[in-house]
């Protein structure tokens, strides 16, 4: 007869799933919070525009902006700090705030981090519930898996997405460009902060491109679009190299568009 109390024990008829039913749930991450500089001006709380740039070619337009003052950051507890640094890099991790003023001020958001969709909600809530913008431009990026149709590496599109109140009231913040066709979808930190625009009922706009990096003629496009808005640029365009400085540290796979 066999000893039940040395003998292995058979393989469970569980799941590995069915068994973690039975684990404790781990502890809620807390809440984003966003680090502004003490004492805020009023500009960079409520200013004209808020901007917040999602893909690869539109955080090395961003990082071109000359005169742009850093006043803050929006700090995830589930990523690590970017070291000990003072000063910004296009490589950090992080999420870096900065105010411009144009002629009317804005603020410029560079999401260098990657958001997990579950706290694309918590984070689109924090940004928005701090800084409370006329208008909201999001620059995300195409997905191939969310687009309806074959997406070939060697073309180069746009399309947007509006918030109610963006396509009833005043000019459109972007121009010329064709809404993002039927069947397709976004989702991300980019369709979760044009979600919460529209629950406040504020003007917001989503730019999406493909493909997110290697194709150097993305980058002119939105740098024109930012020169439209009254955005100053530096001199030279740089397409090549801005492009270059994020491929190697973009958040997606480049494998993704084959």
């Amino acid at each position: 007869m066999e000893d039940v109390l040395t003998e292995s024990p058979p393989p469970s008829r569980f799941f590995q799933e069915d068994l973690d039913n039975f684990a404790a749930p781990p502890p809620p991450l807390p809440p984003p919070i966003l680090v502004l500089h003490p004492n805020p001006s009023p500009d960079h709380l409520r200013p004209t525009l808020l901007l917040v740039a999602l893909s690869a070619p539109s955080l090395a337009v961003l990082h071109r902006i000359p005169h742009k003052t850093l006043i803050g950051t929006l700090i995830l507890p589930e990523i690590p700090l970017a070291g000990n640094s003072l000063e910004p890099s296009p490589r950090d991790r992080s999420c870096y705030i900065y105010a411009v003023a144009r002629p009317a001020p804005a603020v410029l958001v560079a999401v260098q981090c990657p958001v997990a969709s579950e706290r694309a909600r918590a984070v689109a809530k924090s940004l928005l519930g701090g800084i409370q913008a006329e208008k909201v431009l999001i620059l995300d990026s195409i997905r191939s898996q969310n687009f309806r149709g074959r997406l070939a590496v060697d073309e180069t599109l746009v399309f947007k997405l509006e918030t109610v109140e963006e396509r009833r009231y005043g000019q459109r913040l972007v121009e010329g460009v064709d809404y993002l066709p039927s069947g397709s979808m976004m989702d991300g930190l980019g369709a979760a902060i044009l979600g919460e625009c529209q629950m406040r009922k504020a003007k917001g706009t989503l730019m999406a491109t493909w493909p997110d990096n290697g194709r150097p003629i993305v980058v002119p496009i939105i740098r024109s679009l930012l020169q439209r808005l009254n955005f100053d640029m530096d001199g030279s365009d740089g397409a090549k190299e801005m492009v270059a400085a994020f491929t190697s540290s973009s958040r997606y796979d480049s494998d993704l568009y084959t």
